[in-house]
C-alpha cells in the first residue's frame, strides 16, 4: 500500500489517476511505487493496487527509476524496453524542501513504431508546408524587373530612372496612365529593384472583388467572425504581403467605406481583422494604380482628398505608346518572338512597310493591344512564311473598313513583289545580289523590278 495518507486530497488525486490518459508512476526515494495511473497499470498488464507499495523493479522491465530517485539526475527521452516493447519515457527526480524525496516518470511513447510514425507525419506534414510555401513565393514574385520594360524612347528613359529612384524607398507610390500601358509592369519592376524584391509582392484589383468581400480580401478575418467564415479564421493580403509590397490595381475603383479603412492603415501601419479587436502591426510597402483621374473624381465627391495625399507620395504617369513611338518596333519583336517562340511559329522579322503601319496605328489599347495585334498577325502567317507583313496585319491597322472594294488581281500581284524585295532587301541588310539570289531571280531582272517599284 502506498504510505501517502488517505484523506480528501488523496480521493482526488486517486479520481485523476483513474482517468488520466498518461502512463504515470511516482517513486519515493527507496524506490517504492506511491502513485500509479490505471493506464499505465492496463499497459504493464498488472493490477493497479497490487504495484503500489511496491518496489519498481518489482513491476517495471528494466526501469531506472530508482537511481534518478537516489541520485537526482534527469533522464529525458531515454529507450526502455517493457513488455518487450521499446518505449520512449522520462524521469524526473522531485525535491522538497532542496532535497530528492523520490521521482516521477512517464511513458512519452508506449512503441517507438508510434514515435517513428508521428515522425513520418510530421515530415510529411512540414514537407507539404514547405511546397506550399515555396509556391506561394513563386505565385507571388514579381515576375519583372527594370531590365524587363522595353523602352528606348526618351520619355520611357526617364521614367525608368524616376522607377529606379523610388525603389530606394518605402513611401506610397501613385501610377497612373491609360489602361495598358504597362502600371503593373513597372509596379513589379520598383519591387524588384527595391530591398523588398525577396518578399511577396501581390496584387489586387480593386475592381474585380465585390465590394462585401474587399475588406476581408484586404484586412482578413477572425473566427466566427461571420457566418460561412473558415475554421480558425483567415489572414488578408495585406498580412500575407508583410515584408513586402502590395499593388492595389484600379484604385480608383476602391468604395468609399473601404477608401476609410485603406487611409488608416497607410496612417497606423496596423490591421483589424473583422471580428478582432486586436491592431496587427504590418509592413509593406503599398503601391497604387489608376487610369481614372482621381483630381476629377475628388471634386465630385468619389474619392478622398486626405487619401489621394497620402497614395501621392510618390508618382509615375505612365506615357500611352502612342507618345513614344520610338518603342513600337522593339515592343514588336520583342512580343514576336516569345509568341513565335510558344507558339512554335517561324519568324525572322517584320517588313519595313508591315513596321511603318504599326508606327502610324494610334494603338488606343497602348502596349496591352499592341500585343495582340502582334500574336494576331502571327497566327495569320501561312506555311513557308517568316516575315510579318503588311497582309498580316489586321484591317483596323491598315485602316481598311469592311465595305472597302477589293483592288484587282495585278495590282495584287505587284503588291506581293514589292514586298518581297523588300523583305529581301531587309534580310540581306541592302545587299542586291544576295537580295536577288535569295528570291530566285537574276541580278538583271531583280534590278528591274526594283526600278518599276521604285526601290532605287
Amino acid at each position: 500500500m502506498s504510505d501517502i495518507p488517505y484523506n480528501q486530497e488523496r480521493f482526488f488525486l486517486d479520481v485523476v489517476l483513474d482517468n488520466a490518459e498518461d502512463a504515470i508512476v511516482y517513486v519515493d526515494k527507496d524506490g517504492i511505487i506511491q502513485l500509479l495511473t490505471q493506464t499505465y497499470a492496463d499497459f504493464l498488464r498488472v493490477d493497479r493496487q497490487w504495484a503500489i507499495g511496491r518496489h519498481i523493479t518489482e513491476v517495471i522491465d528494466n526501469t531506472r527509476m530508482h537511481i534518478v530517485a537516489r541520485t537526482g539526475v534527469p533522464e529525458y527521452n531515454a529507450v526502455q524496453e517493457i513488455n518487450g516493447q521499446n518505449t520512449v519515457v522520462k524521469r524526473i527526480p522531485v525535491y522538497r524542501n532542496g532535497a530528492v524525496v523520490g521521482a516521477i516518470g512517464r511513458v512519452i511513447f508506449r512503441n517507438l513504431d508510434d514515435l517513428t510514425e508521428l515522425y513520418e507525419q510530421i515530415s510529411s506534414m512540414t514537407h507539404q508546408l514547405n511546397l506550399y510555401k515555396e509556391e506561394f513565393d513563386r505565385s507571388h514574385r514579381a515576375r519583372f524587373s527594370m531590365d524587363s520594360i522595353i523602352g528606348e524612347d526618351p520619355i520611357m528613359k526617364e521614367i525608368k530612372e524616376q522607377a529606379l529612384r523610388f525603389a530606394r524607398s518605402n513611401s506610397t507610390l501613385l501610377i497612373l496612365g491609360e489602361s495598358g500601358t504597362g502600371k503593373d509592369v513597372i509596379a513589379q519592376a520598383v519591387h524588384a529593384n527595391s530591398a523588398r524584391s525577396e518578399a511577396p509582392f501581390l496584387k489586387i484589383n480593386c475592381a474585380g472583388i465585390p465590394a462585401e468581400l474587399l475588406e476581408s480580401e484586404l484586412f482578413g478575418y477572425s473566427e466566427g467572425a461571420f457566418t460561412g467564415a473558415v475554421k480558425g479564421g483567415k489572414i488578408g493580403k495585406f498580412m500575407a504581403a508583410d515584408g513586402g509590397t502590395v499593388l492595389l490595381d484600379e484604385i480608383g475603383e476602391l468604395p468609399m467605406n473601404m477608401q476609410v479603412k485603406l487611409l488608416r492603415f497607410l496612417q497606423e501601419k496596423v490591421i483589424e481583422p473583422i471580428g478582432s479587436t486586436e491592431s496587427i502591426p504590418v509592413d509593406v510597402r503599398v503601391i497604387a494604380a489608376t487610369n481614372r483621374n482621381l483630381e476629377e473624381m475628388i471634386a465630385e465627391g468619389l474619392f478622398r482628398l486626405d487619401l489621394f495625399y497620402r497614395l501621392n507620395v510618390l508618382s509615375i504617369v505612365m506615357p500611352p505608346l502612342r507618345k513614344r513611338v520610338a518603342d513600337i518596333a522593339p515592343l514588336c519583336y520583342h512580343f514576336a518572338e516569345i509568341i513565335a517562340e510558344r507558339e512554335k511559329i517561324p519568324f525572322r522579322g517584320f517588313s519595313l512597310e508591315a513596321l511603318t503601319l504599326l508606327k502610324a496605328y494610334p494603338f488606343p489599347g497602348n502596349v496591352r493591344e499592341l500585343e495582340n495585334i502582334v500574336e494576331r498577325a502571327l497566327n495569320d502567317m501561312r506555311p513557308g512564311e517568316d516575315i510579318l507583313r503588311k497582309e498580316h496585319l489586321s484591317g483596323k491597322v491598315l485602316g481598311i473598313r469592311a465595305d472597302r472594294v477589293p483592288e484587282n488581281l495585278e495590282l495584287i500581284v505587284e503588291t506581293a513583289e514589292k514586298n518581297a524585295i523588300s523583305d529581301a532587301l531587309l534580310i540581306c541588310r541592302g545587299n542586291k545580289s544576295r537580295a536577288a539570289q535569295l528570291l530566285g531571280v537574276s541580278r538583271t531582272s531583280f534590278y528591274d523590278k526594283m526600278r518599276k517599284y521604285e526601290l532605287i
